[in-house]
């Protein structure tokens, strides 16, 4: 056999091991990104099971009350918010997708906060930003300043309740996600949590750059998982290729260059 059909064949052999390793890669990573969705999908649907379980309770409350107008409207507005939640969340495809559930969520918060405003005579509610430590308690109603762990003091919007154990020097009320084994407040999710948190804070301008840093504080560790996992991923690939070329060149053993 000559060396340029050696060759020829050498290097279908690469082109071969290549697209092998490169099919494989990609399965890794459909199987990693399904794995990111999952726990946020999970997260979106718990927060619209929420709303769903607030609405029932406004309900309850409202039983016998003569609603004007403007309230009917608002009740309206929460009631679609909750369906339009539930269809988004079920939909969800990618994590960056959760950001439009929990937009809908926070204005169907405000709507039935509106509704209960109008019921009983009081002015509109400010529109504030959902309590920092978990959005699911609605409207804040003022800012605390707050330590996260490992980062500097800052002031964060916050409902009555966690206002009031942060003042007192108590733990708030967080909402925890999974990562890994552990439960770790969802700032500190990594980038997969960063659409829930700006869906629920996005709209509220200068609070973007404090939410964006809590965030990242806490997601240096999904990002390493992430380059970890290329690198494995770039190391199985170059392994493949090496292993092919070698077998290959088992197979030349009998043949005189």
């Amino acid at each position: 056999m000559s060396a340029l059909v050696i060759l020829l064949v050498v290097l279908g052999a690469l082109v071969a091991v290549a697209l092998a390793a490169g099919k494989t890669s990609k399965r890794r990573e459909l199987a990693r990104r399904q794995a990111e969705l999952e726990p946020v999908k999970k997260l979106a649907q718990e927060d619209v099971t929420a709303l769903g379980v607030e609405l029932q309770e406004l309900d309850l409350d409202m039983a016998g009350r003569e609603l004007n107008p403007g309230a009917n409207a608002d009740y309206q507005r929460a009631l679609d918010a909750y369906e339009s939640s539930k269809l988004a969340a079920d939909a969800l495809s990618s994590p960056d997708e959760i950001r439009h559930v929990t937009e809908i969520l926070e204005d169907g918060r405000y709507a039935m906060a509106c509704v209960r405003a109008r019921v009983e005579g009081r002015p509109l509610p400010t529109r504030r930003p959902p309590c920092f430590f978990d959005p699911r308690h609605g409207l804040s109603v003022t800012d605390v300043p707050w330590t996260p762990q490992g980062g500097i003091p800052r002031d964060v919007p916050a409902c009555a309740l966690d206002a009031e154990r942060v003042r007192a020097g108590a733990e708030p009320d967080i909402r925890k996600v999974m990562v890994g084994s552990r439960r770790v407040p969802y700032w500190q999710g990594g980038r997969a949590y960063q659409p829930y948190a700006m869906g629920y804070f996005g709209a509220f301008g200068p609070l973007d750059w404090m939410f964006m840093g809590m965030l990242f504080s806490g997601g240096f560790e999904g990002i390493g998982e992430g380059i970890g996992a290329m690198g494995e991923g770039l190391g199985d690939m170059f392994g493949g290729i090496g292993d092919g070329i070698g077998n290959m060149f088992d197979g030349f053993d009998g043949f005189d260059f």
